[in-house]
């Protein structure tokens, strides 16, 4: 059987100490001449090295593993996010153990006690529950928690990332508005999470501020949760069944803001099944700026989330946390930003 490169194989190579091999390819702050780094990390590709993560395991008694639960990876909002964790835990040498709550409490709360079994350093949660009594009794054990996109109130020493939906919810009807509509309706799941309500109070801000009153029927709400059979595709069809309603509406509107991006396609899809031409006959926006959105015909106007961004600061706060550096920041609110496409008439211009 052929011999395992190790750091002292390359040690010796580089010329150099074991520590300092190890420094390097654990990319650890200690100081290096640039020269030797770069020659180090030259021989262990050259020896196609890989770390012992067993061995690096039993010496410092950790798992060099973080758990991420997300409602459902197949929604490219969260599997942008999940990129962005695992691009920065794999710089830092981690693995990532990623869990898919499917839209369920009961699913997201066994796989909280089953990566805190597991021994996992940290976890990254996007809870669809919002009660945290669970996650504040494994953080009272040791467990480091940082929460996404959702807001959980009374998170017990744990840090959060979210981001101004109200803000977004704002800046999409605004951007109708100055655009010529004041028939805008607004389109959502159930208003059991945070951000879909925030986007709700976002949307009558500007309708307030314009001076629009809006009729009731403008804003439709369904009355279905999401269920553990149908995560993956639920916003989608979502936005199909608020099509319908909304084309039902005695007084059409001219416009909608959907909840998030995928709940807008679904809206385009049926529209256009119904010989409703977007943006000809009806404007659409959505909020999450997911890339599907700019594939789509017509390309989707949208809310920008950092979501990727959202995904590396969680993961590099989480590993702060981790190491004892605990900052007195305990929030972080990222900011949404209008992207112009082609779902969205100037009805001014008619």
């Amino acid at each position: 059987m052929k011999k395992s490169i190790t750091i002292y194989d390359i040690a010796k190579n580089a010329n150099t100490s074991a520590a300092t091999v190890s420094r390097v390819l654990s990319e650890s702050n200690y100081p290096v001449s640039v020269g030797m780094r770069e020659k180090i990390k030259r021989i262990a590709k050259e020896f196609n090295y890989v770390p012992n993560i067993s061995g690096r395991q039993l010496k410092t008694n950790k798992s060099m593993t973080i758990g991420v639960i997300v409602p459902s990876i197949s929604n490219p909002f969260y599997s942008s996010i999940v990129l962005g964790i695992e691009e920065t835990a794999r710089k830092n040498g981690y693995h990532v153990l990623l869990c898919n709550s499917l839209q369920n409490p009961e699913l997201e709360n066994e796989y909280i006690q089953t990566l805190f079994q597991k021994q996992v350093q940290g976890l990254i949660i996007s809870s669809i529950s919002g009660k945290i009594e669970l996650l504040n009794h494994y953080i009272s054990k040791g467990l480091n928690v940082v929460a996404i996109d959702q807001a959980l109130d009374d998170l017990k020493d744990g840090f959060q990332i979210g981001f101004d939906y109200r803000k977004g919810g704002y800046l999409a009807t605004e951007h109708l508005i100055q655009k010529g509509h004041s028939k805008i309706a607004y389109v959502t799941a159930p208003l059991d999470r945070p951000s879909r309500k925030d986007i709700l109070t976002g949307y009558q801000d500007a309708l307030l501020k314009y001076g629009i009153t809006p009729d009731q029927e403008w804003i439709q709400i369904t009355e279905s949760v999401e269920s553990i059979l149908d995560g993956s595709t639920y916003e989608f069809s979502n936005g199909k069944h608020l099509a319908n309603r909304i084309l039902n509406v005695q007084d059409r509107p001219t416009a909608i803001l959907a909840c998030n991006d995928m709940t807008a396609v679904g809206i385009i899809n049926e529209l256009e099944k119904q010989g409703v031409k977007v943006p000809y006959h009806m404007s659409i926006i959505g909020i999450d700026n997911i890339e599907l959105g700019q594939i789509i015909t017509p390309s989707l106007s949208t809310i920008d989330h950092p979501k990727r961004e959202m995904g590396k600061f969680a993961c590099r706060m989480l590993f702060e946390r981790m190491n004892g550096e605990i900052s007195t920041m305990k929030e972080m609110v990222m900011q949404p930003q209008m992207i112009e496409r082609g779902s969205v008439a100037n009805i001014k211009l008619n």
